[in-house]
């Protein structure tokens, strides 16, 4: 069976697969800003004439802005996805499609496609590395990504998987990630995507002194917080003043000796620093966000590779993010009842999505939110956020250059922090500093339609976003 698998096309593979009008087909994200395969894919579909599709991605970037196309002309009719960058978002905060899309997120999606709440007809699935048989990997190969954890549950679960590489190898495939149990068809191109384009978004130690600040605040938190000891887990995002928290915990742990257990998530540069520094025993990694994290996991038997099940399904019987002790994320938005926006800018336009901020912020012991108090002259606090990726109840901190705000239900870290003489005050206090700063802006009304459905990782929706004409 396994040499009827490798098949000549990408055309001769989907109409193998038995795709379509109205089917549902599923992409990952791996390969971030450097993707052909997503885009490589639906023009063929396009000019085979199938139409009405739903389309099930990972996360959906600016080099996927062509997709705007095949909506206009009815090829995808639905989108669920976990993000969606500015390119593509904008275009259906103005009213694109005439479905809502459903942003799950990167916990919510495993969970739904394994219950059958998202069901994928066909997976396609853009691996570096992959034998005849479909046996395949991110570690190896001209498009090396590293982890293929967001890829996990569409070969588990789709009805037909199609492997589609760049990089044939002999069978069997040393090393794999998927196995060639779920996998159909497989296909040879010339690229399936540009490995520079993972580094996309900011992966670099910001060098702005507030941001800085902010960091040296957040690692202050953590060290007074009572969770920094031996056996330590944390998790942080590619951001610029994020990065530079984790270089400062570097330090600290090192400073005192503190053995930590795992980092986990979307790893980088400077959290491979730490694994081979000894802060950590292993790395936990649903996804590589630069190319020395990919050749990390390629050598280093202590940074493993997790499915995105594993990492936060809450349908699985356990989760990385329920380890976690402390994660640090970013945010739009906060209001005064510590709830996060990521999904919009200020005017409410598409703009990103939560991915596993509101996995990280429920699971961990300590969810940190770093962000300026002002961005262009608009505060970072509100009464209300423009849309709720997480809900206030599963943060606890927010970390500014003015200040720190505790959520209210955490009593003894609010006295922990004051004792250790960090600049604790209430969030309106916070929100009233930024706005003697910068005015008080005019608030975004809601006037459209329904553009999108915000799904929390349990299945509920937490909010909608509106189409801005």
């Amino acid at each position: 069976m396994m040499g009827k698998k490798l098949v000549k096309s990408i055309r001769e593979a989907i109409i193998l697969s038995g795709l379509k009008d109205g089917m549902s087909v599923s992409f990952h994200h791996h390969l971030r800003n450097g993707d052909y395969t997503l885009n490589m894919v639906m023009d063929e579909i396009a000019d085979m004439g199938i139409k009405n599709l739903t389309l099930n991605a990972s996360s959906l970037f600016d080099t996927h802005a062509s997709l705007e196309k095949h909506i206009r002309s009815g090829v995808i009719r639905k989108i669920n996805t976990n993000y969606m960058s500015a390119g593509l978002g904008h275009r259906i905060s103005e009213g694109l499609m005439e479905e809502p899309v459903d942003f799950r997120t990167h916990g919510g999606r495993p969970r739904d496609i394994s219950l059958g709440i998202t069901p994928i007809d066909v997976a396609f699935i853009a691996a570096p590395a992959a034998d005849c048989a479909g046996n395949c990997s991110g570690k190896y190969g001209p498009s090396a990504c590293g982890s293929l954890g967001y890829a996990f549950p569409d070969a588990m679960y789709a009805q037909k998987v199609i492997v589609i590489t760049d990089c044939l190898m002999p069978y069997p495939l040393k090393g794999w990630s998927i196995p060639e149990i779920y996998v159909d068809y497989v296909v040879t191109v010339d690229a399936i995507g540009n490995p520079q384009g993972i580094v996309s978004g900011t992966t670099r130690i910001t060098r702005d002194p507030v941001g800085l600040l902010m960091a040296e605040t957040a690692v202050k938190v953590i060290q007074h917080s009572g969770l920094l000891k031996d056996g330590f887990s944390f998790q942080t995002g590619a951001g610029g003043a994020s990065l530079a928290a984790a270089r400062f915990l570097m330090d600290l742990m090192l400073k005192d000796n503190i053995k930590g257990s795992f980092a986990s998530g979307g790893i980088t540069g400077y959290l491979v620093d730490m694994l081979e520094k000894g802060c950590f025993e292993s790395l936990m990694d649903v996804q590589c966000f630069d190319l020395k994290a990919v050749e990390s996991i390629r050598k280093n038997p202590a940074h493993q590779e997790i499915s995105a099940m594993q990492y936060a399904s809450p349908a699985a019987k356990s989760a990385v993010v329920d380890q976690l002790d402390v994660v640090i994320l970013g945010a739009t938005e906060v209001d005064t009842e510590f709830n996060v926006n990521v999904h919009t800018d200020s005017n409410g336009r598409i703009m990103g999505g939560s991915g596993g901020h509101s996995d990280t912020a429920a699971g961990a012991k300590l969810s940190m939110i770093i962000a300026p108090l002002f961005r262009a002259r608009l505060p970072i606090v509100t009464d209300r956020v423009s849309c709720i990726s997480t809900p206030g109840r599963d943060i606890d901190v927010l970390v500014t250059q003015r200040g720190v705000a505790v959520n209210p239900k955490n009593e003894e870290l609010i006295l922990r922090l004051k004792d250790a003489g960090l600049p604790v005050m209430d969030i309106r206090e916070l929100k009233q500093i930024a706005e003697n700063i910068t005015g008080i802006p005019n608030k975004h009304v809601h006037s459209g339609r329904p553009v999108a459905n915000v799904i929390y990782r349990d299945g509920t929706q937490i909010d909608t976003i509106y189409s801005m004409i």
